[in-house]
């Protein structure tokens, strides 16, 4: 659901207070724990450290992020793979592929 126009957008004012008067090259990477907070046209070029969670997730900003969140740009959730006995089956006859296409490549090089 969308802020109110009337409210205006939420941008933490310590972020502000970091970003405002200075340049990117300056500042160093920004730590932040505000992941709610949205991305203003001053905070373009600067880099963010946002908090996952557990670490943090450096986020460059861009034109194009102007509007969004920081959270947005740093996932907290990590995707390993999807697990069950048919993705290790494939997972092993890819190693195997692979190993046999190294053996081949190597074979007639030594020739």
């Amino acid at each position: 659901m969308a802020r109110s126009v009337k409210k205006g957008p939420y941008i933490f004012h310590k972020l502000i207070k970091k970003v405002s008067g200075k340049t990117p090259k300056e500042t160093g990477p920004i730590k932040t724990w505000a992941r709610a907070s949205q991305i203003s046209p001053d905070m373009v070029g600067f880099t963010f450290l946002v908090h996952t969670g557990k670490d943090f997730a450096e986020v460059f900003v861009s034109e194009e992020m102007v509007g969004h969140r920081l959270g947005e740009f740093a996932p907290t959730k990590k995707f390993l793979r999807h697990g069950g006995k048919m993705q290790k089956e494939l997972e092993q006859k890819k190693k195997e592929s692979e190993i046999a296409a190294a053996k081949a490549a190597k074979a007639p090089a030594t020739k």
